[in-house]
């Protein structure tokens, strides 16, 4: 039998890709998505060993059922995430709060009731996607940078909590990585993006996919942070 994953928001982009690559490694995936999308579309997306449900990460009840159905889990990687830029004087305390919801709160629910499992099992991963810019803050994203921050430290703080129990955790921070969100940026502004970084180019979501697969495997290592972002935070 093939061991399980729990993979969020992965129904595009480096959620779907760390999904693909987790069944590539052997894994029956799960993946959860929020967004009303119709059947149709649900049943294009999944594969052999990749299925798909919707699961919404605030919702601890929610959680706690998708867990209990579909687990447990030996690999957990906290991928959902959302934007809602502006500078600090204009933001609204609802866009501040929705970002930390989604991309820290969620991944707070989703580990807690998945490491239940884990540690009985005295096994498991958990792989937090934060981001290069919960390193280097970015003017306009203060609460994006605030909730990646604090994935960072959460991640290493639930290092030290699992660790005796045999369950490791890493973060993935990932830079600019070509997706669908940075397709509709002007050529200008991209130019402007790579001119920032070391290896002049924006990665893939392949490059994301493969760190993760790698900490999965990687059984002495964790609470660390693993950064593919081409040098952009050197």
């Amino acid at each position: 039998m093939r061991p399980k994953a729990l993979v969020t928001g992965a129904t595009k982009g480096i959620g779907r890709a760390i999904a693909l690559q987790l069944v590539s490694d052997g894994y029956d995936v799960v993946g959860t998505y929020v967004r009303d999308y119709d059947i149709e579309t649900i049943n294009s997306l999944e594969e052999e060993y990749f299925s798909l449900i919707q699961v919404d990460g605030r919702d601890s009840e929610a959680v706690k059922q998708c867990v209990k159905e579909h687990g447990p889990f030996e690999v957990l990687v906290n991928n959902a995430g959302i934007t809602k830029d502006g500078l600090v004087l204009r933001m609204s305390e609802a866009d501040f709060r929705d970002v930390l919801d989604v991309n820290l709160t969620a991944s707070f629910l989703m580990t807690q009731a998945v490491a239940r499992g884990m540690l009985r099992a005295k096994k498991g991963v958990i792989i937090n996607i934060a981001s290069v810019i919960g390193e280097m803050g970015n003017a306009g994203q203060a609460n994006y940078a605030a909730s990646k921050s604090g994935l960072i430290g959460f991640t290493k703080s639930i290092a030290k909590e699992f660790g005796s129990r045999g369950v490791r955790a890493n973060c993935v921070l990932p830079g600019f990585i070509q997706t669908d969100m940075t397709d509709v940026l002007s050529e200008e502004l991209v130019d402007g993006i790579k001119s920032g970084i070391v290896l002049g180019e924006l990665g893939t979501v392949d490059d994301v996919a493969k760190a993760v697969s790698f900490l999965v495997s990687a059984n002495y290592i964790t609470g660390q942070s693993l950064s593919v972002c081409g040098g952009l935070n050197i």
